[in-house]
């Protein structure tokens, strides 16, 4: 697959040796009248186009480089089978933002959301030989009835709105199943127990289900059962390898039903809140997080190699950070396992952006996409914590907010989650106190949240008293290297960025009230140049004299 993009397999922590990429040059069509139709999907006529997927047709990489809107994208391919056993899965990574998928002129699905992955099984329209695929998708950002995030409403990028993303942006790819299989895996660390509790699904069950649990190559756990289709086994460990901040220790797992084989992974640590603080593995880990939105100049949405995600993650390290924000934008599972490999920590986030949360359309158009994208996500332990809005409207809907945290804490009693990053708090729902504050003067930041730490419970009107306080935005200084960038209060030379830096850092960290902070931001984006990379990943600033402010003992760690 060398000269295929992306050649990678999308989902390493669910990964069979039986799948096919199916990324490279597709035929494409922008079309906006939605004239196009029965005879793209039957054959009878072709795409005028062409685009290199899984790039969206905004980004270079694409090969089109139209940023124009597109409301309707058309994609088709061939793919050969030279045999048919068993079932054929077609998985996309992620399509936004309406998906309608034709096999051989036969109509497959229909999926709706823009930010996570979805499969369909196309056994029964598959053949041998030359089969065809027919990809529609339809997105509207100027509506405010979808999710789209930091995408911009208008025809240009303007503030912290950047360049849309329309179509297919992950990798596309079939999978060859035996007619028995597994079909997911959800996976509970109990620490105290040294045990995984594993619940698997299996499709046409029969026989032995098997999972086998391994640590640097040796053997230590096992558990198996008869197969039903939903089935739950408790792996035993014989050796106990704690996942922590900084050392991502991973066990690797082979999970076997018939002729069905799943390589998978896991991490054993517990995550939870107590006294003020958070703990991973019962130790208190104050968060030093970055802000991350995971746009590139060349690919968008997309980044151009797997290297390039992980070099996200080197690069944060590199300043002092122990994880970041995933911020409006719900994330690869590519990146997520750099993440778990590396120790790093992250929030998960959706793309609420765009959306009008103060009616009925966050219901149809959000907290579907939302359990999809934690179940999907649910067994990276790099994730310690679900936050699914960000700086909602004031006029929102408070029981859409209460019914998407029940929603979130039953899928997921295991991690704590917060009602809304910044602005809007839902008091009966709100366990931790979420805030973002772009105050450029260290002193007057510093002032003002130590009411915190002396026991005043409210900073501003609009927000309520919680138990637990997150400083999840701050800083934002800016420093353009080019153009007419935009950030928050250009310092006047390099040695006063860093002294605001420091004193902005400073500030939260010798205060017990606040359990972590995320700084805005790792990289750059377009107009706004607030990151302390650029936004092609040049280093503006010392990475070793940011590393030594981010990384010094806190406060909240002394405490404990």
């Amino acid at each position: 697959m060398k000269n295929i993009p992306r050649s990678e397999h999308p989902f390493p922590h669910f990964c069979r040796d039986t799948w096919q990429n199916l990324n490279g040059e597709w035929s494409f069509q922008i079309d906006d009248d939605h004239i196009l139709g029965e005879e793209i999907v039957k054959g009878e006529k072709q795409l005028s186009g062409k685009i290199l997927v899984p790039f969206c047709p905004e980004s270079v990489l694409s090969g089109v480089g139209y940023t124009n809107f597109m409301t309707r994208v058309w994609y088709s391919r061939g793919f050969e089978l030279s045999e048919i056993k068993g079932r054929t899965i077609l998985h996309i990574g992620a399509c936004d933002y309406i998906t309608n998928v034709y096999v051989n002129g036969n109509h497959v699905g229909i999926h709706r959301g823009g930010y996570v992955s979805f499969a369909f099984d196309i056994t029964e329209f598959v053949r041998l030989g030359e089969n065809t695929l027919v990809i529609c998708a339809d997105d509207d950002t100027r509506s405010d009835s979808s999710p789209s995030g930091k995408q911009s409403p208008k025809l240009e990028s303007y503030g912290c709105h950047y360049t849309r993303t329309t179509g297919i942006w992950q990798t596309v790819w079939l999978e060859f199943v035996p007619p028995t299989y597994i079909k997911f895996a959800k996976y509970q660390p109990d620490v105290a127990a040294k045990a995984l509790i594993a619940d698997i699904e299996c499709v046409s069950p029969y026989g032995k289900l098997t999972a086998v649990a391994y640590y640097d190559g040796r053997e230590v756990g096992r558990a198996e059962c008869d197969a039903n289709n939903y089935n739950r086994l408790t792996l035993q460990l014989s050796e106990l390898h704690l996942w922590e901040v900084g050392d991502g220790r991973l066990y690797d797992l082979v999970l076997t039903l018939g002729d069905d084989v799943v390589k998978s992974y896991f991490g054993m640590r517990s995550v939870s809140l107590k006294n003020g603080m958070m703990y991973i593995n019962d130790r208190p880990v104050f968060q030093r997080l970055v802000l991350d939105q995971g746009f590139y100049p060349d690919g968008i949405y997309t980044a151009s190699t797997d290297e390039e995600l992980k070099g996200d993650v080197l690069r944060s390290m590199a300043m002092g950070f122990n994880g970041a924000r995933l911020h409006e934008k719900i994330f690869e599972p590519r990146f997520l396992y750099h993440c778990d490999k590396l120790g790093y920590i992250v929030w998960g986030e959706h793309a609420n952006w765009g959306l009008n949360i103060s009616g009925q359309n966050g219901y149809t158009d959000f907290i579907a996409e939302w359990v999809e994208a934690m179940r999907r996500d649910f067994n990276h332990p790099a994730i310690i914590g679900w936050c699914p809005l960000n700086e909602t409207q004031e006029n929102q809907n408070n029981e859409f907010v209460r019914d998407l945290m029940m929603i979130t804490r039953t899928i997921d009693p295991l991690r704590p989650a917060i009602d809304g990053s910044g602005w809007q708090h839902v008091d009966d729902v709100c366990e931790i106190y979420d805030c973002h504050d772009y105050d450029q003067n260290p002193e007057s930041f510093k002032a003002n949240h130590d009411r915190r730490m002396n026991g005043e419970c409210s900073i501003d009107a609009r927000r309520v008293p919680a138990r637990y306080t997150f400083m999840s935005e701050f800083g934002g200084i800016g420093w353009a290297t080019h153009g007419n960038g935009w950030g928050y209060g250009v310092p006047a030379s390099i040695e006063e960025f860093y002294a605001r830096f420091e004193g902005l850092c400073n500030a939260l960290l010798d205060n017990t009230a606040y359990f972590g902070f995320c700084y805005t931001q790792l990289t750059d984006v377009e107009q706004e140049q607030n990151g302390l990379y650029t936004y092609d990943r040049k280093p503006k600033f010392d990475p070793e004299r940011i590393s030594a402010i981010v990384s010094r003992t806190a406060a909240f760690e002394k405490s404990e």
